[in-house]
């Protein structure tokens, strides 16, 4: 997919990778950038930077306010092309973490998921097609030390995108998921070099951004802004114990900090 001409939806736009996948989108050449955030004001600031930037206020967790969400880009720009399930969150923990903590996890990292290819899927059908981007990070392709809830949702993220492309693919509808390692964003604000996340180094979210405009174009199932991560991925597929192992090792040294 082009960009240029395209109606695109960015969740989680207030900052981050969200916002410079806004700003990159206008930069492409979108007829319409809709950014929608639980942030007002930090919302508000960056799509004033988009020239007819649309900011609609929107918790992704609540299925109205994401069909809220798509009637407002709709009516003020057409039918979307391109939607981007980008918002998330990472809490510490393991499965002793409470009940909130692990709801809360799975609704924003996997439940946004969901209800967006609800109301998105029947739409881009019935207009011939349609693309769907879901943020899900490396950890759903590996795992995230120091963080059960963070791994298990956005490993479910993963699984969620893979059975949209397959069941819908025939139907024009695409998926790709960007799943980059650490990135320089409020998610790893404080923690020295990204933590574990950023043994492969910390990308500023403009990186991503275009590392994602490349995956779109290529239509790549697989977004990965840190390429290390697919031989990673690889590893763990080919000889699953030795990848513990080695992730063992890697807790090991990291402990829980993630």
């Amino acid at each position: 997919m082009k960009i240029e001409g395209k109606c695109v939806v960015v969740t989680g736009a207030a900052s981050g990778i969200g916002a410079a996948l806004a700003r990159r989108f206008a930069a492409e050449g979108a007829r319409g950038v809709v950014l929608a955030d639980r942030q007002k004001e930090p919302l508000a600031s960056v799509a004033s930077e988009i020239a007819d930037g649309l900011a609609v206020e929107c918790d992704v967790t609540d299925e109205s306010q994401l069909q809220a969400l798509v009637d407002r880009a709709e009516d003020r720009f057409g039918p979307i092309d391109l939607f981007c399930s980008n918002a998330g969150i990472v809490v510490p923990g393991g499965a002793e973490a409470s009940d909130e903590i692990w709801r809360r996890s799975l609704d924003v990292n996997v439940m946004a998921h969901v209800y967006a290819a609800r109301i998105m899927v029947p739409r881009m059908i019935d207009q011939g097609g349609g693309y769907l981007l879901q943020t899900a990070s490396a950890a759903g392709l590996l795992t995230q030390i120091g963080s059960a809830p963070y791994s298990v949702s956005k490993h479910a993220a993963l699984a969620l995108a893979e059975w949209l492309a397959i069941t819908f693919g025939d139907k024009g509808i695409k998926v790709s998921v960007l799943a980059p390692q650490a990135v320089r964003t409020a998610m790893t604000a404080g923690i020295e070099n990204g933590g574990v996340a950023g043994v492969d180094g910390m990308l500023e979210p403009d990186t991503v951004a275009d590392a994602v405009v490349r995956g779109l174009a290529s239509e790549a199932f697989l977004i990965l802004p840190h390429p290390e991560v697919l031989e990673y991925f690889r590893r763990k597929a080919s000889d699953y114990d030795r990848w513990i192992g080695g992730m063992q090792r890697l807790q090991a040294r990291f402990g829980d900090s993630f």
